[in-house]
């Protein structure tokens, strides 16, 4: 199958590593992997700051680097969501929107593309620790995404896959929620790190990037024996 990959830009600029094992990743099951080095953003920075007409310019230029020939994978469930679900809104009515969508019936996170379309679940893959899966709001609430990266989890060498309690609260950054409300954006996080150690787990791992670097700043800033890795880097590791 012949894909285009989306890489968020929190991938791109803080952990590229990340985005050459997605492409590892798709090829382990017989993809063709398309990249377009111009892609930047999807838009849902400026499109939940409100500024609509700014996210409507960042998606057009998404929209006219993709093609509806391919099927579209996203790095991350919040950039599926926008794409499946929000551009619903900001193409209403434009020359974009029939384009729009030809493409949300081609759009997929990772994870549901993997299991749901590929009928993949198992990749040979090996990290030895103890994980939790950290449920994004956007994975759950906007694409319904939620078995997927489990059944992918549970199917690596050597890890233990453990549920925290109240793995469906949101750990706090929402984009910019994190920077508007700063304190309650922390206070979040430490309740979402504190039931990671309630279940025992040294590593956190999420199909959002965005939601696991705002973890991260948690636990430098308190010097814990934890690791965030996204799917990804799970699933490619041993490959």
């Amino acid at each position: 199958m012949k894909v285009d990959l989306f890489i968020p830009c929190f991938v791109d600029q803080f952990s590229p590593d990340t985005g050459f094992n997605m492409v590892k990743v798709l090829e382990k099951v017989g993809c063709k992997v398309h990249y377009n080095v111009e892609q930047t953003c999807c838009g849902l920075p400026a499109f939940n700051a409100g500024h609509w007409e700014d996210a409507r310019e960042v998606g057009e230029k998404l929209l006219n680097e993709v093609s509806t020939d391919k099927t579209l994978v996203c790095g991350a469930a919040s950039c599926t969501a926008m794409i499946r679900n929000s551009y619903d809104l900001l193409f209403q009515n434009s020359s974009y929107h029939n384009k729009y969508r030809q493409l949300q019936k081609k759009n997929f996170e990772l994870s549901e593309f993997l299991v749901d379309v590929m009928k993949v679940e198992s990749f040979g893959s090996k990290l030895n620790g103890k994980a939790v899966y950290m449920d994004s709001c956007h994975a759950l609430n906007h694409c319904r995404i939620k078995e997927q990266p489990r059944k992918l989890l549970q199917m690596v060498e050597g890890l233990e896959l453990v549920e925290m309690e109240k793995a469906d609260e949101c750990c706090g950054f929402g984009g910019t929620f994190a920077v508007n409300f700063e304190p309650l954006s922390i206070q979040l996080a430490e309740q979402k790190v504190q039931h990671v150690l309630n279940a025992g787990a040294d590593i956190i791992i999420s199909t959002d990037y965005a939601c696991l670097m705002h973890l991260h700043g948690y636990i430098q800033h308190k010097k814990l024996n934890l690791r965030i890795m996204h799917l990804a880097d799970v699933l490619a590791a041993g490959l």
